[in-house]
């Protein structure tokens, strides 16, 4: 496994796609304690959306150097 600056960077990405995940969650219960239904699934699905995406495009980039099955 080459542990290039790609890989870093693919694991970086991964990285950031869960904690962008973890804080669309976190600010989606908040804004549910605060009675804002819609605003909540608003947050969450921007922060389910832009980390999904960022954790898929860290994974695709360790998959083409081989580094994940």
């Amino acid at each position: 496994m080459d542990k290039s600056w790609v890989y870093y960077l693919a694991k970086t990405l991964e990285g950031v796609g869960l904690v962008v995940i973890l804080a669309g969650v976190l600010l989606s219960i908040n804004l549910g304690y605060a009675e804002e239904g819609l605003e909540s699934m608003k947050a969450e699905s921007y922060g389910l959306a832009i980390g999904g995406v960022l954790f898929l495009i860290g994974i695709l980039i360790e998959r083409q150097l081989g580094s994940r099955p």
